[in-house]
């Protein structure tokens, strides 16, 4: 191979050796692979100058003859992982300062971060002691599918629904030939969740993304269950306040409530879950990524994730976990999102051409917040109110009733939702008269999510951040 180059190396302890090395800065992540015969491999892409590779060489050597006489020279950059790789010689383009970009995500620094996001994670989410947390591949999607995958058929699953995402969990369980009990509510409303089984599995989203309703609480929830009960709460996490002795599996992405980078899921395990995932043994054929079962949940959670991590979306994450902590917790950004609601029930109660499509108060979604608009082709307006830079990816979702969806979350401006919804009106009646003021920022995608408010450690000059990946 001329990328990942392997060398054995006669006669001495490999790892003593790349350990020397790596703690002169002359070469980073240059170990085997883990099962892989002992020796190094030295990371030759196209973005590695060819001076450092000699120089990392000429450290390997000075260490392997017991660091006698002058220093070689050091690389200009150490970075010889094989993945993630080092970045192009020309980039600048974003905030590092724990130096892990082009870093392996096994290395120490890598690890110590990635357990850094998930124990700041429990923390901020107020999870009782016990509980665990881990990223695992492919978003939210990617998180609930492999407990899909994983752990249900044991029993009996109670799937209760109400938006498109909740939908497709039930769809796929019945795929994979679990029996389900399927509770299935239209766009804007709940199902019956008094129908639920203590002895059953449950699996429900917490927050319709698509449908604008919300689970109030988890009274419903049995203290004395025997199955797991799983919920999808990506659009809610850090807008509610969990009852996590209800919840024995919780699935989200970053990307949703606190506008991380998308393609990463993270899945908080109760000890009832850990327990049963340890003596669990699926029958069916699983694909890596889904495979969930003995220590691995106890691997994902100390950081040895099942596949490679963006560190640049683990420091991001991290970014806005400071963020969270700056405004109070939890508590900064539920009441952020209430702040965010609040002006839009404001406008819906001063407008009768608007409506919410949940029309239960108690269930109405704080974050995503679907609309109704009587009397227009909404197509047309959102796309006017898109071209005067007044607010972005507000339609509804594509297989949801025909309207707006305006995400409410921590991270938007209570003031913005507030002028977005006067450009909406503005258009609504024609476009005449004065102009409103435009918000500060026109983000408002129900995921990828806007950024925080101090957000400015990424390069985006195509302003792409915060943006619907639809867009």
């Amino acid at each position: 191979s001329k990328t990942s180059v392997c060398l054995v190396l006669k006669g001495c302890d490999v790892k003593e050796l790349t350990a020397k090395v790596e703690a002169a800065g002359a070469a980073y992540d240059i170990d085997s692979y883990r099962d892989a015969p002992s020796g190094i491999r030295v990371w030759c892409g196209s973005t590695v100058e060819p001076e450092d590779v000699a120089r990392a060489l000429e450290w390997v050597k000075y260490i392997y003859h017991g660091a006698t006489g002058p220093q070689p020279p050091l690389p200009s950059s150490p970075c010889f992982s094989s993945g993630p790789c080092k970045k192009p010689p020309t980039f600048d383009w974003y905030y590092d300062p724990n130096k892990v970009l082009g870093r392996s995500h096994r290395a120490k620094v890598c690890k110590d971060r990635i357990n850094k996001s998930m124990s700041d994670t429990l923390r901020i989410l107020g999870c009782p002691p016990g509980f665990k947390a881990g990223i695992v591949p492919a978003s939210d999607t990617g998180a609930v599918e492999m407990i899909l995958w994983s752990l249900m058929g044991e029993r009996e699953v109670d799937a209760f629904h109400y938006d498109t995402f909740g939908t497709t969990w039930a769809n796929d369980l019945q795929s994979l030939g679990v029996t389900i009990n399927s509770y299935k509510a239209e766009y804007g409303k709940l199902p019956d969740f008094s129908k639920v089984n203590p002895k059953n599995d449950v699996v429900f989203p917490w927050n319709g993304t698509t449908s604008g309703a919300c689970v109030p609480n988890g009274d419903w929830i049995p203290a004395d269950r025997e199955g797991l009960v799983v919920c999808d709460a990506t659009s809610a996490a850090f807008a509610v306040n969990f009852p996590w002795d209800k919840l024995d599996i919780t699935t989200f992405s970053w990307q949703k409530a606190l506008g991380g980078e998308a393609a990463h899921g993270v899945i908080v395990f109760s000890p009832r879950a850990l327990e049963r995932i340890r003596a669990n043994k699926p029958d069916r054929p699983l694909p890596k990524i889904f495979s969930l079962s003995g220590k691995m949940a106890d691997e994902i959670c100390a950081g040895n994730v099942i596949n490679t991590v963006s560190m640049m979306c683990v420091e991001d994450y991290l970014k806005c976990l400071e963020w969270v902590d700056s405004i109070g917790g939890l508590e900064g950004t539920i009441r952020r999102t209430a702040a965010n609601f609040e002006k839009v029930r404001e406008f819906v109660e001063a407008n009768e051409w608007v409506e919410f499509l949940c029309d239960v108060a108690e269930h109405r979604s704080k974050t995503s917040v679907c609309l109704v608009l009587k009397g227009c082709d909404v197509k047309e307006l959102t796309a006017k109110v898109e071209a005067a830079g007044a607010a972005y990816d507000i339609d509804s979702y594509r297989d949801a009733p025909s309207g707006i969806r305006v995400w409410c979350g921590s991270t938007v401006e209570p003031e913005d939702v507030a002028r977005a919804l006067e450009w909406v009106k503005y258009i609504y009646h024609g476009a005449t008269g004065p102009q409103p003021p435009l918000p500060s920022s026109p983000c408002f995608s129900s995921g990828p999510c806007k950024k925080p408010p101090t957000f400015d450690w990424y390069y985006d000059p195509n302003k792409v951040l915060g943006r619907s990946h639809r867009a």
